[in-house]
């Protein structure tokens, strides 16, 4: 198979639209999400993407959820994650290999920049992901791996959603940040050294576009 993923009509790259949900140890609102330091000098995260609809060369990888369950030391746009990254399991064998390789950074783009910020990928592994989330409200859940259920915080007057806009991983110009909290949040992969346990810790959910035609 060639490394270069295409369709019949020459198209390359990817185009991909969804959300995307963090949950992590820091507190509400998360500073890495705005590019300071995590709360205790490190986070201890899970970072959703659900693809709503999109492509990645001839495959269709529409209604597929792709995870990372991330250790970062530091800051976060300083790199150095260390994660294990949980693929759908209802994407086929193709549509696998087209979303390690996008989300690998093989491909390049936007997704290359973010896949710089992993130092270590420990494990990938299929895994069958309930992602009911929306306007960071409902729940997130790996059998036997992820365990959260999330609430907005309704901070406005008016009883809407908190929001932040324009923050260092907005992907979609305007698009809101909601701003909620975790009512659970476990993880569990003693295999890998990763078993945390947070409850009333971030979580936030906001557009997420990732776009690259070479």
């Amino acid at each position: 198979m060639s490394n270069e993923i295409q369709l019949a009509s020459g198209r390359q790259g990817y185009s991909l639209n969804g959300t995307l949900l963090e949950i992590c140890s820091c507190a509400t609102p998360c500073p890495c999400f705005i590019g300071e330091d995590p709360d205790g000098g490190e986070c201890f995260g899970v970072i959703a993407f659900h693809l709503e609809d999109g492509w990645i060369g001839d495959q269709d990888v529409s209604g597929l959820t792709v995870i990372n369950v991330a250790h970062i030391p530091g800051n976060a746009l300083a790199g150095s994650w260390r994660v294990v990254l949980l693929v759908d399991d209802k994407a086929t064998q193709a549509q696998e290999q087209a979303l390690l390789k996008a989300f690998s950074g093989e491909l390049g783009g936007p997704l290359g920049d973010l896949a710089g910020l992993v130092g270590e990928v420990v494990s990938v592994e299929r895994a069958p992901i309930r992602h009911a989330a929306r306007h960071v409200e409902g729940s997130l859940r790996v059998e036997g791996v992820i365990d959260a259920e999330l609430q907005p915080i309704q901070s406005s007057p008016d009883g809407s959603t908190a929001t932040m806009h324009n923050s260092a991983f907005t992907t979609v110009k305007g698009a809101p940040a909601y701003i909620g909290k975790t009512t659970k949040y476990r993880v569990n992969l003693p295999e890998h050294g990763m078993v945390w346990s947070f409850d009333g810790r971030n979580t936030i959910q906001t557009a997420w576009q990732m776009e690259h035609r070479p």
